[in-house]
């Protein structure tokens, strides 16, 4: 029995929530005692492989076929329900991406196992694997357990681990997994990929993001947020209210709601911090926050705080930088 992590690939690389997703199936096999190993999927994925030998995971299943040279929910499907029946994994752990939401339900109906998704933690409790998953917006937390010996799909949420704890290791072998794949079989194809607008930004992968809310006051003043975030070299980011005020489009938008972030900073600017907020960017390594307000529940959670008029920070800020 072992842990098998399953790599997405991002631009011919690795997608940041399959490191996350390595770093919590490695946690999750030492607390266990199992192998960690990692999936590949792909043409040509051996550059990839070599990438994953320097970690600490016992081997490198690589399944390489034309077929699966582009992402399609039938092929993926087939090709990762092939090696499970195959290689019969303890458990199969992924990150929580559209992709992800996409093809892994299918090889859960196609192998009749359980996909427990969307977790944010996971614990042993008398050495059974304990899930943990939001419920209501982040209101609730419900503790799941999967019963029997058979192997249980997870998906794990943007930044429930970092993918800096990912351990090294060396020596990994590197293993080929034949499948049969039909051409036929594959009835979707891939378009372009998937964009709510031109211009619209990927923020989930952000190292610094500037992110605004109902403290703005008024559309007028985002210009000076936005003189903020090229000072910064960050992306824009806001709450709800500022995207159903229409000041700015839905996908700058975070929550969950919106998307879900990770950044090494998250610089929010008149957010309350409402939990609907808080659940789309609470994984942030740094959080700094500037509300009028002393009260305001995002303080709670920020590395640092400032109370006062952003106003009047921010053009200073900026200005400072720009210096």
């Amino acid at each position: 029995m072992s842990v098998f992590v399953v790599v997405e690939q991002s631009n011919s690389g690795v997608h940041r929530m399959s490191w996350e997703a390595l770093a919590g199936g490695q946690a999750l096999g030492r607390d266990l005692s199992l192998p960690v190993s990692v999936v590949l999927m792909g043409e040509n994925v051996s550059a990839l492989a070599e990438s994953f030998q320097s970690k600490d995971v016992k081997e490198i299943l690589k399944v390489e076929t034309p077929l699966l040279s582009n992402y399609s929910a039938d092929g993926f499907s087939s090709a990762l329900a092939q090696v499970i029946e195959t290689e019969s994994p303890k458990y199969v752990i992924m990150g929580h991406t559209y992709m992800v939401r996409d093809f892994l339900p299918r090889v859960s109906a196609k192998l009749g196992l359980p996909f427990l998704a969307d977790n944010i933690a996971y614990g042993v409790e008398d050495g059974s694997l304990v899930l943990s998953k939001q419920l209501f917006s982040g209101k609730l937390v419900a503790d799941v357990s999967p019963n029997g010996d058979g192997p249980c799909i997870i998906s794990f949420q943007s930044a429930a681990f970092q993918e800096e704890d990912v351990t090294d290791g060396s020596g990994a072998s590197v293993r080929d997994i034949s499948i049969s794949l039909d051409e036929n079989t594959i009835r979707s194809r891939p378009e372009e990929p998937f964009q709510e607008a031109a211009g619209a930004v990927d923020l989930s992968s952000a190292e610094v993001i500037v992110s605004v809310g109902r403290g703005i006051g008024k559309e007028e003043n985002l210009p000076m947020v936005k003189d903020l975030v090229q000072a910064m070299g960050a992306e824009l980011a806001s709450s709800r209210p500022v995207v159903d005020a229409g000041w700015l489009e839905s996908y700058h938008q975070v929550g969950s709601s919106g998307q879900t972030v990770a950044p090494k900073l998250y610089f929010a600017l008149g957010i309350s911090g409402a939990i609907q907020h808080v659940v789309g960017m609470k994984g942030s390594k740094n959080i700094i926050a500037i509300n009028k307000d002393p009260e305001a529940p995002l303080f709670e959670l920020a590395d640092y705080g400032v109370v006062g008029d952003l106003l009047e920070i921010v053009p200073k800020l900026t200005e400072t930088l720009q210096g």
